[in-house]
């Protein structure tokens, strides 16, 4: 198999797929990409058109990049499972995947895009900078709501997100517990998801991976 390559940045949402790498055990290489100025800069736009990390160069096919890059954290997240069912990153089941990849759809969707790219990044909505507070304002409502809604789920007594075992949603539910850590959310209001936090944490290969970024935990 084609050795990959991950394009990061420290901290982001690409942690959660280079994690994964760390869990499947498999020869990868990372790239460093600040994002913003980095993803911006045009070798990188020649690759990745759409500016972002994660990008996961190495998967057969094109969409839009360079040949064999992939996009999108659920997209990664799915083919690294795929393509390495030893790792048992995701369930055998059909309805079991189905719930892996809800989380992994509603987390970038409601959670990334509509919450955090809202208090971060408020000029993605509307140029009309007289706009921004308000859609910083709705941006962390957003992000709480979703917090709140994570800890309803894990607050029932599993495990992990999918109960029956340590899948590919764990750590990407890893990255937005250290971001609501770092806008300054009490994560002690949220112990079923700090405990959940905790048992990912404790993994090897996340230690490696946040070894790897420079990043610790808050």
């Amino acid at each position: 198999m084609t050795t990959c390559t991950l394009y990061y940045s420290p901290g982001a949402c690409s942690l959660a797929p280079h994690i994964v790498l760390e869990e499947i055990g498999a020869p990868y290489t990372l790239e460093k990409r600040q994002a913003g100025a980095q993803t911006a800069e045009p070798d990188f736009l020649a690759l990745n058109p759409k500016g972002r990390v994660p990008a996961l160069h190495g998967v057969p096919g094109r969409a839009g990049g360079a040949d064999g890059l992939l996009t999108e954290v659920p997209a990664i997240l799915a083919w690294l499972a795929f393509a390495h069912p030893e790792a048992g990153l995701l369930p055998a089941d059909a309805a079991g995947r189905a719930r892996a990849f809800e989380w992994t759809n509603w987390l970038t969707t409601a959670l990334h895009t509509k919450a955090y790219g809202a208090l971060w990044r408020p000029a993605r909505f509307t140029a009309d900078a007289a706009l921004h507070p308000a859609i910083v304002e709705h941006g962390r409502a957003n992000v709480r709501a979703g917090n709140a809604a994570i800890e309803r789920i894990l607050a029932d007594g599993r495990a992990w997100a999918v109960p029956g075992g340590y899948g590919i949603v764990d750590p990407y539910l890893l990255v937005f517990w250290r971001w609501a850590g770092r806008i300054g959310e009490d994560l002690s209001a949220l112990p079923a998801w700090s405990a959940h936090a905790r048992r990912v944490l404790a993994r090897p290969a996340v230690q490696r991976a946040l070894v790897q970024e420079g990043i610790t935990a808050p």
